[in-house]
């Protein structure tokens, strides 16, 4: 009897409140910003979110949090939504906001009617040297006492556009002296006389994420409002608006967010590398995007299972790298169909061969539960090998071609080098080989034993393409944690483009979206750079972790 899988304490929570009674229907929201595109971090938190409702039951609201119209538009909504469906979930709702300022100014204006907030219209400066330090209180200033009625007045001329931005701001008044500096009259509306993605210019206030998240959580009924670690202060606030106002009663529960070596998660730092040129874009297949995962060739099911293994804890930790690479290899060497592809070529001559050249069967994938079929392999007297395959004077348990040495061809024959050719720079380029027909592979008569197998490409029946290697985007673990500026730390070898690869021929026919393993050189997928005639592929991961740091 397989052993259960222990819970983990959100899971806890809600197992207790579901049996209690406390909640009928469990209800969660993923609520991103839209100023950028979805990375792995939030993949963890869609994962979370979505999958406690499929868990559970219940249901996810999708919640555009578009509170801050100079950083918004409507590019980083589609996107999010087609990230998040191509991780395989679907919210009930689609929401914004938004489509709560009018409710969210109502709440505004009840704060203002209990005494609770009040247009103040100090500078930035001074309402900073105002808030004092985690060591000393804050400091109220002669606004804070003004009447109910004049803030009413001062509140409806910032609505009615009658100041500039950072004229002044709207502030609850709660208690300057908190040892959360949070609680010492945080900020609930600014001026913003900016063009809102959705509203247009119907708005010069908008609400801080302060004041319209809680409230947007109450007004959906959400029941479990999950978030990541750095908003623990932030859950007093988000209950004191809750309780003042005597609406619906979300609760706010924190786990810890994810990090990843070798990786930046900032959205800003990711905007930064986009717009000086540094990446091809937010889809730039070694950016930590979920779109950039997706266009390097990773699934969805291999970014899920890598959400599982990291778990959801509490405490923050650095998550290796190298986790995410092997939940692709893992997925990919179930699905992924085999081909052959020669990265750096050389040719082979097969002296004895006679003929145009005959079809040879290989098998699509042996770690398939259906073992994926085979395909049909043309062969021929010339072939282009990989040129680390040979070498002139081999080393010790050397088991590939050299002088005198045999190896078997993949799918195909046992050959053995009689000799080869030089060019004037002392490079070889060509290797002579004899083969031994009785050695073919699924009906070897010829008694012969080799050590070693090698991938090939028929010279006549290769098609080309370009092959783009990708690594590490950075050379340091934590680029974050490094002195100056972390762009220093870009990995100058994170992407080789190798402009004329050999493949078989039944590459001509990838897809986009289809994962292939080269025979020994890793996995890879086709680009969306690709043409009929220019075929473009992405190597998604090495067949095993090749990183040397």
């Amino acid at each position: 009897m397989s052993e259960e899988k222990s819970l983990n304490f959100i899971e806890e929570i809600i197992e207790n409140d579901l049996k209690s009674g406390k909640y009928e229907t469990l209800v969660t929201r993923f609520p991103p910003e839209p100023n950028g595109y979805l990375h792995i971090g939030h993949a963890k938190a869609i994962c979370l979110n979505f999958g406690l409702t499929q868990q559970y039951g219940g249901y996810t609201n999708l919640r555009f949090d578009d509170t801050n119209p100079v950083t918004e538009k409507t590019e980083y909504v589609n996107s999010q939504q087609e990230d998040i469906q191509w991780l395989g979930f679907q919210w009930k709702n689609e929401l914004y906001a938004s489509d709560y300022f009018d409710q969210l100014h109502g709440y505004a204006v009840q704060l203002i009617e209990k005494g609770l907030a009040y247009v103040d219209e100090s500078t930035a400066e001074e309402i900073a040297a105002q808030k004092g330090t985690p060591t000393e209180p804050g400091t109220p200033n002669q606004y804070r006492d003004r009447s109910i009625e004049e803030n009413l007045d001062l509140f409806a001329k910032m609505k009615a556009g009658d100041f500039e931005d950072g004229a002044c701001i709207l502030r609850a008044k709660i208690d300057m002296a908190s040892t959360n500096m949070l609680m010492r009259d945080p900020i609930i509306y600014r001026i913003k006389h900016a063009h809102h993605h959705r509203t247009g210019d119907a708005w010069c206030i908008y609400p801080m994420y302060d004041f319209a998240h809680g409230q947007s959580d109450s007004i959906e009924n959400i029941t479990h409002s999950i978030c990541t670690l750095e908003y623990v202060s932030h859950r007093e606030l988000y209950d004191w608006f809750i309780a003042q106002l005597g609406i619906f009663p979300s609760k706010q529960y924190e786990f810890a967010r994810l990090n990843l070596t070798y990786t930046v998660m900032s959205k800003r730092k990711l905007l930064q590398l986009v717009n000086e040129g540094l990446v091809s874009g937010w889809d730039d297949p070694r950016m930590p995007t979920i779109s950039g995962l997706r266009r390097r060739g990773y699934t969805p099911e291999s970014v899920r299972e890598f959400c599982e293994r990291i778990g959801i804890a509490k405490r923050e930790n650095l998550i290796e790298l190298s986790l995410l690479e092997f939940c692709i290899r893992e997925d990919l060497n179930k699905k992924a169909t085999r081909a052959m592809a020669v990265l750096d070529p050389i040719k082979l001559v097969i002296t004895n061969y006679e003929g145009d050249g005959e079809i040879l069967i290989g098998e699509n994938n042996p770690e398939a539960e259906d073992k994926g079929g085979t395909r049909e392999i043309p062969f021929s007297k010339e072939l282009w090998i990989e040129r680390e395959d040979f070498m002139e004077e081999p080393a010790k348990k050397w088991f590939r071609l050299a002088p005198g040495a045999m190896v078997r061809l993949k799918f195909a024959y046992i050959v053995k080098c009689d000799d080869f050719v030089k060019d004037a720079e002392g490079n070889v380029t060509e290797i002579h080989c004899t083969y031994f027909p009785e050695s073919k592979s699924g009906s070897d008569t010829s008694g012969l034993s080799v050590k070693g197998t090698i991938h090939w490409v028929s010279t006549k029946h290769a098609k080309t393409a370009q092959v783009r290697l990708y690594d590490r985007l950075f050379s340091v673990v934590s680029p974050d944690a490094e002195e100056g500026d972390f762009k220093d730390y870009l990995n100058p070898n994170s992407k080789e483009v190798l402009s004329k690869v050999y493949i078989e021929p039944a590459l001509a026919d990838a897809t986009l979206g289809t994962g292939y393993q080269f025979i020994r050189k890793g996995y890879f997928c086709l680009d969306k750079d690709s043409t009929a005639d220019h075929l473009v592929f992405n190597r998604v991961v090495s067949l095993k972790d090749g990183w040397k740091g």
